[in-house]
C-alpha cells in the first residue's frame, strides 16, 4: 500500500496544469478548503468519545474483512482507529455535499456513522440513506446519529446485495450523491455502480472508497473510469470521484489530496540549498 501511494505520489499533479474549468475550481476551492467548519466539531468530538471507548461489539463483515486480521470480537476504539474513514477524508465528503447541494445521497457502508454524520450534516435538507450489514454497527451508528441530531438519516440495515435494489427503487427522488464505501472486492464494487446508475442524473456526483486498496478495488477503479456513461474522474488515491457531465470531454486526473509529495521536495530543496 505504501508503494502503492508513493508511484502515485510520482505520478500526480496539482493545480498548477489543470486546464480544465471545472477541475481547478472544484481542486481548489472544494477539496483543497481549509475552512475550520463549525459542523467539524461534534462530529470530531464523537470520534474521540469512540476511540477511548472499552465498549465491544460482533462484527459480521460481509465485504472483502480487514487488512488488521481483526476478528469477529472487535472493540469501538479499533473500528474509530482503523476502519471508520479518517478526518480529513470525512471533511472533504462533507465540502463536496455542501459544494453540489444533493437532494439524495447514498452511502453504501454506514460503519460507525462518523462519515454518515459528515454527509448529513453537510446538507441538513437531503435524504440521507445509509447501510450497513452489522446489526451491532448499525446500533452504534443509530447512537452517532441521535446524539448529533440529525434527523434526515435512513438507516438500512442488512446484506447490501439484498438491501440495497429495493432502497434505491424507493428514493424520493433522482440520486444526486453517492459513497461507495459497503464491500472493497471487484465484482460487487462494479454491480453496485451500475445498480445506482439508472436513478442518477448528468450532474450526479459518485465518490468510491479505497480505490488503491487492493488488486480488485484498482482493478474495479478502472472498469469504472471505462464506463460509457463516465465523463471525467478524480483520482486522489483513497478516494476517486467521478461524475456524467454530458458536455465535459473525457477526462481522467490524478491529483494530490495532502500535497505530501510538494512539502517533500520543497524539503529536499530546503536541505539542498
Amino acid at each position: 500500500m505504501i508503494l502503492r501511494y508513493f508511484r502515485f505520489l510520482l505520478r500526480s499533479g496539482n493545480a498548477h496544469g489543470l486546464h480544465s474549468p471545472f477541475v481547478f475550481g472544484l481542486y481548489t476551492r472544494v477539496i483543497h478548503d481549509e475552512t475550520a467548519y463549525a459542523a467539524y466539531i461534534p462530529i470530531e468530538a464523537r470520534r474521540r468519545e469512540l476511540l477511548r471507548s472499552p465498549a465491544s461489539i460482533t462484527v459480521r463483515d460481509f465485504g472483502a474483512g480487514s487488512h488488521t486480521g481483526a476478528g469477529r470480537q472487535r472493540r469501538l476504539r479499533d473500528i474509530a482507529r482503523t476502519a471508520a474513514k479518517p478526518r480529513p477524508f470525512g471533511q472533504l465528503l462533507f465540502r463536496l455535499v455542501q459544494h453540489f447541494r444533493p437532494g439524495v445521497v447514498l452511502e453504501l457502508g454506514t460503519s460507525l456513522g462518523l462519515t454518515t454524520a459528515y454527509l448529513a450534516a453537510a446538507a441538513p435538507a437531503a435524504h440521507v440513506v445509509t447501510f450497513e450489514g452489522c446489526p451491532q454497527t448499525a446500533a452504534v451508528a443509530r447512537q452517532t446519529f441521535e446524539q448529533l441530531g440529525l434527523t434526515n438519516v435512513e438507516q438500512v440495515e442488512g446484506n447490501l446485495d439484498e438491501t440495497l435494489p429495493a432502497a434505491l427503487a424507493a428514493l424520493p427522488g433522482p440520486l444526486d450523491f453517492a459513497f461507495f464505501d459497503g464491500n472493497h472486492r471487484y465484482e460487487p464494487t462494479v454491480r453496485y455502480f451500475e445498480q445506482c446508475l439508472p436513478y442518477r442524473t448528468d450532474q450526479s456526483v459518485f465518490i468510491l472508497d479505497d480505490i488503491h486498496w487492493s488488486a480488485e478495488m484498482a482493478q474495479a477503479w478502472q472498469t469504472i473510469k471505462a464506463h460509457p456513461d463516465v465523463r471525467l474522474t478524480i483520482d486522489l488515491f483513497f478516494v476517486g470521484l467521478v461524475f456524467f457531465r454530458p458536455n465535459q470531454p473525457r477526462q481522467h486526473f490524478s491529483l494530490r489530496f495532502d500535497n505530501l509529495l510538494d512539502k517533500l521536495l520543497n524539503r529536499v530543496k530546503g536541505l539542498s540549498a
